[in-house]
């Protein structure tokens, strides 16, 4: 087949993982083709100086261009179009964590909107239930594109465009783009919980990848997606957990963080951060690490989230207090995860090995049902969801808090629960149980795990990243044959 050029957006780090330390761009590369990754401008050079390969190119994605876009062109008529297309999806799947944001925009945003939102919380509900409203966003937010990549498309010519979203993201605007020139359009899905959270394509995209059969039946039943336009092509993103490849040798990892080889290691990821406190969590944690009520001698490791690096009071303050009690406490440790630059922030995959560590050598590992439930079922290790409700959330004007005990209906929340792999402790006697129970017995629910993983992720064998290169191969085939 004649060498093609393919577009990939990398919007967020999770994307740069699942493309580039993977295999679906090294399979694309292998074959002939030329591969363009459009990423944040401001680590564009950064990202292009660890990948080299003469058919690989960088170019900027203009994301400062696309938010003046939108914030100077009809900018409520967007913002209505962009909140639609986010909850809308049909009422035939979970609808509960679409339902929470709705929730939180209610509290959040300002008056005038706040007192548009009976009409929205309306518009919501016929699009839950009809297809035709649904079809008819796709199509209307194609009229706001402003064409910010013509000198791209001019320059590459490309014959595919693939995107770490089907426009749920500003990749909206490239997409919506390569729509209105007839250029063949992909996307796939990053985030396990993306489906079920963010709802109808904000562009016509003609293919998409998803992980597993649950995530597919989301789609299709959610976001009218053709079933024969969805891939099932597992998570390229965690080949390198199913191949061992990343985690440190265990003396050097528990000398990176000071930690006490003969004590057993408690591993925390704060998660949720944008509706609830951690750290009555972690403040929990920390006192059972300094008490006698263990049945081990333990230490507590606590990984922030990258939102606690946001121009945010609430966050920023939070994560400080974390640091505070680090530093006060015996055997409590903190790690922050390793910023990437520019819009990406603290999501990157620049500490994989970090993070793969931190889950390898977990006696225990807790967070709040966040993604790391799936990837620390793949390093088989004991997991407790710790859920304990911080009195008046947030406690903060206008600023829209939800119980931790409150959001186990979320779609992957339930299929936590229900899988069985793990406890979850709604209050501080509840997770001493929980922790004394796996420090007892570290094999429990091992079983449970793995069957977990097989659903949610579907191929264990690191060979994502190859099916996933070798899917988008086929778009580019299928054009050829055509």
């Amino acid at each position: 087949m004649e060498a093609r050029t393919i577009f990939i957006s990398a919007d967020h780090g999770l994307a740069i993982i699942y493309f580039l330390q993977s295999e679906v761009v090294s399979s694309l590369l292998a074959t002939g083709h030329k591969v363009v990754i459009l990423t944040d401008d401001a680590i564009r050079e950064k990202i292009s100086s660890k990948f080299d390969h003469p058919n690989l190119f960088f170019e900027g994605l203009r994301l400062m261009d696309c938010n003046r876009y939108f914030s100077a062109v009809d900018p409520e008529r967007q913002w209505w179009l962009n909140f639609l297309r986010r909850v809308g999806s049909s009422d035939r799947i979970n609808t509960e964590a679409m339902d929470n944001y709705v929730s939180q925009v209610a509290v959040e945003e300002g008056r005038r909107r706040r007192w548009l939102m009976p009409l929205g919380r309306l518009a919501v509900w016929i699009f839950r239930r009809s297809r035709k409203a649904r079809r008819w966003l796709v199509s209307i937010q194609a009229h706001y594109m402003p064409n910010l990549y013509t000198d791209l498309f001019e320059k590459y010519s490309p014959a595919l465009v693939v995107a770490s979203t089907p426009g749920w993201r500003l990749d909206r605007y490239l997409l919506r783009e390569a729509a209105a020139r007839g250029v063949t359009t992909a996307a796939v899905v990053v985030g396990w919980d993306n489906p079920s959270s963010y709802s109808i394509p904000g562009a016509h995209v003609d293919w998409i990848s998803c992980w597993s059969q649950t995530q597919k039946d989301e789609l299709v039943f959610g976001s009218d997606w053709a079933p024969e336009r969805v891939n099932i092509g597992g998570i390229p993103s965690y080949d390198g957990y199913f191949r061992n490849e990343w985690h440190l040798p265990r003396d050097e990892y528990f000398k990176l963080h000071g930690l006490d080889p003969y004590r057993k290691l408690l591993a925390y990821a704060a998660s949720f951060v944008s509706f609830a406190p951690n750290y009555r969590n972690v403040e929990a944690l920390a006192r059972l690490v300094a008490s006698d009520k263990l049945v081990s001698p333990s230490q507590l490791l606590i990984r922030l989230h990258p939102n606690h690096f946001l121009d945010v009071h609430l966050y920023r303050s939070e994560r400080e207090r974390i640091r505070q009690l680090a530093s006060d406490l015996p055997h409590v440790h903190v790690v922050e995860p390793v910023p990437l630059g520019g819009s990406l922030g603290h999501y990157s995959g620049e500490d994989m090995s970090e993070k793969s560590s931190m889950m390898t050598y977990a006696d225990v590992f807790l967070t709040v049902y966040s993604t790391m439930v799936v990837e620390t079922s793949i390093h088989g290790r004991p997991i407790i969801a710790a859920c304990l409700d911080t009195p008046g959330g947030w406690n903060w004007p206008n600023k829209f808090s939800l119980p931790l005990s409150q959001i186990g209906e979320w779609p992957t929340h339930q299929r936590f629960l229900k899988s069985g792999s793990g406890r979850v402790a709604l209050d501080e006697d509840s997770l001493l149980d929980a922790i004394n129970h796996y420090l007892i017995n570290p094999s429990a629910e091992l079983k449970e795990r793995r069957q977990f993983i097989e659903r949610e992720c579907t191929f264990t064998d690191g060979s994502a990243g190859r099916r996933t290169g070798e899917f988008l191969l086929g778009i580019l085939e299928s054009q050829v044959k055509k």
